[in-house]
């Protein structure tokens, strides 16, 4: 075969750049081949696993293999509250082959402040869903001495930045949530930083290496379901149906509101096809009854946005968490 190419004429090899060959090539950059046969598209979670971010996305992998007729691997890529994961997906191709996870406001907040020395910014995501919003929680050990949130916020304005509470980062959800509790109320934990994710930081929680574990709903559902955490307060607007004999903040008489927004993104710069197709298989597989089912029992209460809705849900997010950021920027 190799020596009759060898002696096809160029003639004959320009034209077959201009036929088959020619609109493959087509084809491959304006991605209406997109997915290949045999090519995997690779999920990047910023987290390590166990966390409601990983569970999320393992939980949406096989529906969306099934939508793409492709292999989707979930690779987590943990450290530094997500910037690592969310460098490597910014970094990356956009051809559809890499997306990612990404959960408010570490994705919003990290290139808002200098000191971080992000290589991303908004405009490097291209937005294709948003999947859940997940409130902030307060909890501790079940034999803790506070057994509900007055007393608990009374000890930390007696001994400011004496007990300790997690967070998955700097400049995290759970890092804002401890400032917005100290800005309301007086009352000032100390944050003990974890940047790895929830995981790690319920670990320590568990261990009794962190007195206080703030964290979402999600990450604590199954801790109250085994006796090993007591929940003192939810930070929305309503009780959460996981969590229903917990009280708000609110009826604690504290206004105060904060939750993790998780959804997924690709490089921006998508050809538009490949969008599509990504966008409609996410949005399939977000809004399965398995997977909605399966959320629903992590304390998960989806809460789908097309692209187009998350990505103006993301610049009023980026545009809210500026007002906040001085709270939380290492003095």
């Amino acid at each position: 075969m190799k020596r009759i190419l060898a002696a096809t004429s160029v003639a004959a090899l320009t034209l077959a750049a201009t036929t088959g060959c020619g609109a493959a090539g087509t084809a491959s950059s304006s991605g209406e081949d997109f997915p290949r046969q045999g090519k995997s598209v690779e999920l990047i979670v910023a987290f390590a696993p166990g966390g409601a971010v990983d569970t999320a996305a393992r939980l949406v992998q096989p529906v969306l293999e099934r939508e793409l007729g492709t292999n989707v691997e979930v690779v987590n890529k943990p450290g530094a509250g997500g910037q690592i994961g969310y460098t490597a997906l910014t970094s990356a191709k956009p051809d559809g082959y890499t997306i990612g996870a990404t959960g408010s406001p570490s994705v919003v907040v990290t290139p808002l402040d200098p000191a971080r020395g992000a290589k991303f910014t908004r405009e490097d995501f291209q937005p294709l869903g948003r999947q859940v919003i997940d409130p902030a929680v307060v909890a501790v050990q079940p034999d803790s001495p506070y057994q509900n949130l007055d007393e608990l916020l009374q000890a930390a304005k007696d001994k400011p930045d004496t007990i300790t509470a997690t967070t998955t980062g700097q400049q995290g959800g759970e890092h804002f949530a401890i400032a917005q509790i100290k800005e309301a109320t007086g009352a000032a934990l100390s944050p003990v930083h974890f940047s790895e994710g929830a995981s790690q930081a319920t670990t320590a929680f568990l261990g009794r290496h962190v007195e206080v574990l703030v964290a979402n709903v999600s990450d604590v559902t199954d801790l109250v379901k085994q006796g090993k955490a007591k929940v003192l307060g939810v930070m929305d607007s309503e009780r959460a149906e996981a969590l229903p004999e917990v009280p708000t903040f609110a009826e604690s008489g504290h206004d105060i509101v904060a939750a993790t927004a998780r959804g997924y993104s690709a490089p921006a710069g998508l050809p538009e096809p490949v969008a599509q197709k990504l966008e409609a298989a996410l949005k399939t597989a977000i809004e399965d009854p398995e997977v909605v089912a399966k959320m629903d029992d992590l304390g998960l209460a989806t809460s789908y946005q097309s692209a187009a809705d998350y990505k103006k849900f993301w610049a009023q997010q980026e545009a809210d968490y500026k007002t906040v950021l001085p709270l939380v920027q290492a003095k």
